[in-house]
């Protein structure tokens, strides 16, 4: 499904809305571009899932924990070479915590990524710098 985002707080209640479908072990796994929004939908995510906590990048942690209604475990993959270090920061282990995984660079880790996997591409709009152009595929709700 695709949609158009004409600001942050639109980008947040599309967030929103998926968190609130997902189930427990799902993993969204965001692709696009440094400023595109990702951390944004994120924070719509937590809310969704319930968690109260302020939401912010993972950059330099790798990983940030919040709790809420199923756990929200935020990733940063920027700053990781490949999969083989997502394991060594026990990938498995969050997997299998019965969460939800947002994952941030997705495509530096695609091969460790499940099946299942929710995808959100995020990409500017052509005609207007501000607007986002969002695309949700693979959803799978609770």
């Amino acid at each position: 499904m695709t949609h158009i985002s004409h600001s942050v707080a639109e980008t947040e209640q599309l967030g929103e809305q998926l968190g609130r479908r997902l189930a427990a072990g799902s993993v969204v796994a965001y692709r696009g571009g440094l400023g595109m929004g990702k951390t944004a939908f994120t924070r719509g995510l937590a809310r969704g899932l319930t968690c109260q906590d302020r939401v912010t990048s993972p950059t330099f942690t790798i990983v940030n924990e919040y709790r809420g209604r199923l756990p929200l475990f935020h990733f940063d993959m920027y700053r990781l070479p490949d999969s083989d270090a997502l394991f060594d920061i026990g990938w498995e282990d969050y997997l299998d915590r019965g969460g939800v995984c947002a994952v941030e660079w997705s495509e530096n880790v695609s091969d460790a990524l499940p099946e299942d996997t929710v995808y959100v591409t995020i990409a500017r709009h052509a005609e207007h710098d501000g607007w986002r152009i969002i695309t949700i595929e693979g959803e799978r709700e609770a």
